[in-house]
């Protein structure tokens, strides 16, 4: 691509982009057929991405066969072991060109050897409308003078710079929103908030959630009264617990979860592929109520995250529970195996579940939504030929994708698989919350007759010290949890085997919680 094609690319995009309303934008996407992108898509990457090309001439496949969504769906998944590590950066871009992208970040490497990922411009429009569904529809940020600060690390890594970006890209589509970047300086989070947040009728902090609600109890501990700035949370990186949000809305003085808080389905990979809605955070917190209707609908004891998304932007597909993925990129990439478990549910199906379960998310949110939409009379006068559920903020008529993370952070006890979310649903109850700061390290070890037990290690918050009478009732609240909500450790486990053994650990313990590194929640 040369330069002035390069030039028309990004001026078109951004055009589109800032003149298009999020309503708009999302209405138009909603009638267009899915399966015609994808394979507009992938005729595209057969043709002009030397490493695909290859990749399919090796498996004898000519891209001239695959006609219909049906022949798609046949071709093999990529991956990073078959297919990013195996061919040269620029091959893996389109027309063998690493300088068509303007921008490298790298992966966390939760999973090993961290990646790096090209982008251009154009990609990250795409991810800016994620978060403009979220800082119009959720935090009403089109009317209300909002500063947004990043609490992600920055540097290579891809949540800050990505984050950045997109914000900047809503403020130049007109949105009154200034941008902080503190990244994950605490410190200087709390100092940011303290001394800019009163010029503004809202804060936004964008981080990690374990890490985000460390700065909310550090700033409690001194004093901060976190309501008078009318916080929001922009989430990414984890699966957390309906009665986490509870825990921080709390704390924050939230009137409202549904429209305060937001999680992002995000990767290196291909930045954002969905993201929650007042929609999808109403749905959840009834079905984390509900632990049955969630076996039903998810077919799991443990809850996922649960967000809607764009088919003409990432296209997903389920393959043997595991979550594929097509969405053009610096990297375009087709059939992507991300090794996420979890599922799609569309629209309509969604809504006639709940329906038999007797609940109506859309009457929920209208009554919340009323309350909220008062001072903001002027939304959507212009859109009086929708149907009315659709004149409320945050309702789109967009597939469900929900995910329960990697399948490789469980840990296996007598045939039960034990996950972290059962764990800590447990350390968030009231009787313990205050005692702990969230993170734990679960692993299954053995005694010296080889016997073996469940093992978690819980961080206390900071200033508390260990006693036998909290280890007892955190014990005894984890216990509580995961019989409730797992029903294989209820049924595959031993009585005598099922209480785990409780280890107290300072903040920041160098062995279980070191600072500045991405926890992990499961051992081997």
């Amino acid at each position: 691509m040369n330069a002035n094609s390069q030039q028309q690319r990004s001026i078109k995009a951004f055009t589109d982009f800032i003149f298009t309303p999020i309503e708009t934008l999302l209405q138009r996407h909603h009638n267009t057929v899915s399966s015609q992108t994808v394979l507009t898509l992938f005729r595209d990457v057969a043709a002009n991405v030397p490493a695909y090309k290859a990749f399919l001439a090796e498996r004898g496949i000519n891209p001239a066969t695959i006609q219909s969504l049906e022949d798609f769906q046949q071709l093999p998944a990529i991956a990073k072991e078959n297919y990013i590590q195996r061919y040269p950066l620029p091959d893996l871009c389109r027309n063998g060109q690493l300088a068509e992208c303007d921008m490298i970040a790298a992966s966390s490497g939760s999973t090993g050897k961290p990646t790096f990922w090209p982008r251009f411009f154009t990609d990250e429009l795409q991810i800016a409308t994620r978060f403009e569904q979220i800082f119009h529809d959720s935090f009403f940020a089109d009317t209300r003078r909002t500063l947004a600060v990043v609490c992600f690390t920055l540097g290579t890594w891809v949540g800050g710079m990505f984050t950045t970006n997109c914000c900047r890209y809503l403020a130049s589509k007109g949105y009154p929103i200034t941008l902080i970047t503190p990244g994950n300086n605490k410190e200087e989070i709390l100092r940011v908030v303290q001394e800019l947040g009163g010029n503004f009728e809202q804060v936004v902090l964008l981080g990690y959630p374990p890490f985000l609600k460390d700065v909310i109890d550090t700033g409690l501990s001194r004093g901060v009264q976190w309501s008078q700035y009318h916080i929001k949370l922009v989430m990414a990186g984890e699966v957390f617990s309906e009665e986490w949000r509870s825990l921080v809305s709390d704390r924050l003085g939230s009137q409202n979860p549904c429209y305060d808080f937001a999680s992002l389905y995000g990767t290196a990979d291909a930045g954002v592929l969905g993201n929650e809605t007042p929609l999808s955070i109403c749905i959840r917190r009834f079905l984390a109520n509900n632990p049955d209707a969630a076996r039903t609908l998810f077919g799991e004891s443990r809850l996922p995250t649960l967000v809607q998304y764009d088919p003409t932007s990432r296209f997903f597909e389920v393959q043997n529970n595991s979550l594929l993925f097509s969405g053009d990129n610096g990297i375009p990439l087709v059939r992507y195996d991300i090794l996420d478990t979890g599922g799609i549910i569309t629209y309509d199906a969604m809504l006639e579940f709940l329906a038999e379960w007797n609940f109506n998310p859309l009457e929920t949110l209208s009554t919340q939504n009323s309350a909220l939409s008062t001072q903001h009379s002027a939304l959507n006068t212009q859109h009086s030929a929708l149907s009315t559920q659709h004149l409320l903020r945050g309702i789109h008529p967009l597939p469900f994708v929900y995910v329960f993370g990697r399948s490789n952070f469980t840990v296996s006890y007598f045939g039960a698989n034990i996950y972290p979310e059962n764990v800590s649903v447990g350390l968030e109850q009231p009787a313990v919350q205050g005692w702990v700061t969230g993170k734990f390290v679960l692993q299954v070890k053995e005694d010296a007759d080889k016997n073996r037990f469940l093992s978690v290690v819980v961080e206390l918050a900071p200033d508390v010290e260990e006693s036998e009478d909290k280890r007892q009732v955190i014990t005894e609240s984890i216990l509580a949890q995961l019989l409730r909500l797992n029903g294989e450790f209820a049924n595959y486990v031993p009585p005598e085997y099922q209480t785990p053994q409780v280890t107290l650990s300072a903040t920041g313990d160098r062995e279980y919680f070191p600072i500045g590194v991405k926890h992990r929640y499961t051992r081997r």
